[in-house]
């Protein structure tokens, strides 16, 4: 019996045509499976009250139709409580937006090149806070200063990119250490992003990319103590891709980095992604001890060569379309009908009800990955493992043959992990990383 095999996804995220290695995406828009954008509208009230538990069903079945994924990602990582009416969330949208343009123009006024559809990706001041002396970047800083609205007179712009009020006494601004960590990162933020799905027509857009350094340029002043991190842009991209307002993109990108921040946290010489390599090692012990000694006898019992793969959630392993398809089925999975209120700001008027206080959640809408959590005591426990760890025990477990008959060194084991680039199967990986998850905690229980 014949079956259609689905539309294919990358028409939504073209490449350029120069580009001729890139892998195609093996996710597929199939016909009732797929979350459409009828079926999408249709778990509406009038009200504008979401079913939750329906969608995220459908989301495990099918994945997101491209043409509304941006919208379905905001419910999925918290940005809108699936209780909220429409008129609700449209308070929390303006009230967001307004937000985030006060903060663009706080970062503006200290680096005026913020917003101006420009980017530097040269050192603007040294690690003491002198301005650096680079001719590009003076260059593309008064470009941006004269094209300031008039009214700043007694203001200067200097190599550091702040229009700021000269010091009488001496001439020169003193830079706090807050201002000077933040300036110190913003060629980073550029030199990244210029590398940044450098394969997809979009991003030939010089506007694209520059919402991409004001958006993680903004988050690395809102969030100082994690500030920039390689890998952000990253995980910021596809919300510039499929949000089309830019306070929109910020705060979805905003509520995944509350998921991810730890990820980049770093204590003395270590990274906060290690503590997930920790427990990476661990299931992989209880599931599968003989690639466990194994890896272990070669020398990669810290597991980092898996380094990558969590701290931007396979971004490198799969196609655009196809990460994007994994990262929906995880969050779908692993979703918490407390997100909304444990993400919640504090200046919001939205509250939960007061018949909906001390009552228990119901599990029909939780994702299945929190509701095995929820059947074996995990929230009692410390927080959860995220399905992530269980993703990458899942690949390494598929491969377990592979790299028990083949892996002779560290060297083999990257090469083995790095030729499935571009041939994994989202959805087979994430009914694995379930199945490990599930096996996991029996085994954990009963020890």
């Amino acid at each position: 019996m014949w079956r259609d095999p689905g539309t294919p996804a990358d028409s939504y995220y073209q490449v350029r045509p120069e580009c001729t290695d890139v892998p195609e995406s093996k996710f597929r828009i199939k016909a009732g499976k797929t979350l459409s954008a009828r079926k999408w509208n249709a778990a509406f009230s009038t009200e504008g009250y979401l079913d939750i538990g329906k969608t995220l069903s459908r989301i495990h079945r099918g994945g997101i139709h491209p043409s509304i994924r941006g919208d379905v990602w905001e419910f999925l990582l918290g940005c809108y409580d699936p209780k909220s009416s429409f008129d609700e969330r449209d308070q929390i949208r303006q009230r967001r937006r307004v937000k985030y343009a006060m903060l663009k123009e706080e970062c503006r006024q200290m680096f005026p090149l913020i917003g101006s559809g420009k980017f530097v990706t040269a050192p603007i001041i040294t690690e003491d806070g002198e301005p650096t002396k680079d001719p590009i970047v003076l260059q593309q800083i008064n470009s941006a200063s004269l094209n300031e609205e008039n009214g700043n007179h007694g203001t200067t712009a200097d190599a550091s990119g702040g229009s700021h009020t000269m010091n009488k006494s001496n001439g020169h601004q003193h830079l706090d250490k807050k201002e000077i960590q933040w300036k110190l990162t913003l060629h980073q933020i550029g030199l990244d992003v210029v590398r940044t799905d450098r394969t997809l027509v979009f991003f030939e857009k010089q506007e694209n990319l520059s919402k991409l350094w004001d958006i993680l340029a903004v988050y690395s002043w809102f969030d100082i103590d994690v500030g920039y991190g390689q890998g952000m842009s990253d995980l910021c991209s596809p919300m510039i891709v499929l949000l089309d307002d830019e306070a929109d993109a910020f705060w979805c990108f905003e509520r995944l980095m509350r998921k991810l921040r730890g990820n980049f946290r770093c204590t003395g010489n270590s990274v906060g992604v290690e503590e997930q390599l920790v427990n990476l090692a661990s299931i992989t012990q209880v599931v599968d001890p003989k690639l466990h000694q194994h890896l272990e006898t070669l020398g990669g019992g810290d597991y980092l060569f898996a380094f990558r793969m969590l701290m931007v959630l396979f971004r490198r392993e799969f196609s655009f379309g196809d990460s994007l398809y994994l990262w929906e089925m995880m969050w779908a999975l692993e979703y918490d009908p407390d997100l909304f209120s444990m993400y919640e700001e504090h200046e919001s008027t939205h509250e939960k009800s007061e018949g909906s206080k001390g009552k228990v959640k119901s599990t029909r809408q939780c994702g299945k990955f929190e509701r095995e959590n929820l059947r074996n005591g995990g929230k009692n426990a410390a927080a959860p493992l995220p399905i992530s760890v269980f993703l990458v025990a899942s690949v390494l477990k598929d491969k377990s043959s592979k790299l028990l008959a083949e892996a002779r060194g560290l060297d083999d084991v990257v090469k083995i992990l790095n030729d499935m680039t571009g041939n994994l199967d989202a959805r087979k990986a994430c009914t694995g990383a379930m199945k490990l998850h599930k096996k996991y905690l029996k085994k954990a229980k009963n020890a």
